[in-house]
């Protein structure tokens, strides 16, 4: 992976970093086409195992590196992260508010944003779209830094967050398809819209790289904006979802496992 990508532009290194990440999205949601239903603890320990590959990234992907390279400007190295990650949260929380979505295992009155007639399966989808896009924007920034030559922003670094972005897209496809396929959807349906939850990726990695390239002072703000909503993403929905079915110490042990594997592909591979 790290050949073929090496010659790309940045933005075609982005594109196909996070083409890869909603095909992963579109392999766990075409489980549907196996089994029908899913053991409630597998699905608990790897929204746990999402959760923590995120939190891991935001770390060794995102703040990290931002720090570092926040050290050549003349302000403190801690303020670009600070601002650029609140931002990220507060971006969020803001589309939280407005667009319409439903966190999986709520009844449909509970959907968030404004109010709308839009039917469950779509606010399931909208749900699971609107935290992509913090993963697709990282994946962006993350090669769009490579190509300043920072030392703390490294290809293979992109590659590792691109493939534990990926690893976790995986039940996050397959937490829209199942419970759609519960529902009555066909199973064509229940792929279907399981797999769009992760086609905003590519669009958001492809911005994420075109902004840093054109304005490389704000590379530490969107790298830490990217951070700040990853971390949005999890608290708000990952941790609870996991949490909810009671299975608590499964989904803990999962993302405890989800931070031990990205951290060991980010040292490993950055």
């Amino acid at each position: 992976m790290l050949e073929s990508l090496v010659d790309l532009h940045p933005v075609l290194q982005a594109l196909s970093g996070t083409l890869f990440t909603w095909f992963l999205a579109a392999l766990g949601a075409a489980v549907v086409f196996i089994t029908r239903k899913v053991n409630l603890k597998m699905l608990d320990s790897m929204l746990g195992f999402a959760a923590g590959v995120m939190i891991a990234a935001s770390f060794w992907s995102l703040l990290a590196p931002a720090i570092e390279m926040a050290k050549s400007s003349n302000l403190p190295p801690y303020v670009p992260a600070v601002i650029g990650f609140l931002s990220g949260g507060v971006f969020l929380r803001a589309v939280d508010k407005i667009m319409p979505h439903l966190h999986l295992g709520l009844p449909e009155e509970e959907a968030e944003g404004v109010k709308t007639s839009l039917h469950r399966s779509v606010l399931l989808v909208l749900a699971i779209t609107l935290h992509n896009i913090p993963e697709g924007l990282a994946v962006g920034v993350a090669f769009g830094a490579v190509a300043y030559g920072v030392p703390s922003a490294t290809l293979a670094g992109a590659i590792a967050l691109t493939i534990g972005i990926g690893i976790q897209n995986f039940p996050e496809g397959l937490a829209v398809s199942m419970p759609l396929r519960r529902e009555g959807l066909s199973r064509g349906k229940s792929f279907l819209y399981g797999q769009l939850s992760g086609v905003v990726e590519p669009f958001a990695g492809v911005l994420g790289a075109a902004i840093v390239l054109i304005a490389r002072p704000i590379l530490p703000y969107a790298l830490s904006f990217a951070a700040g909503a990853m971390i949005f993403v999890v608290v708000e929905e990952l941790i609870p979802e996991s949490q909810r079915g009671k299975n608590t110490d499964i989904a803990t042990l999962g993302a405890m496992l989800g931070f031990a594997v990205m951290m060991l592909l980010d040292v490993a591979l950055g």
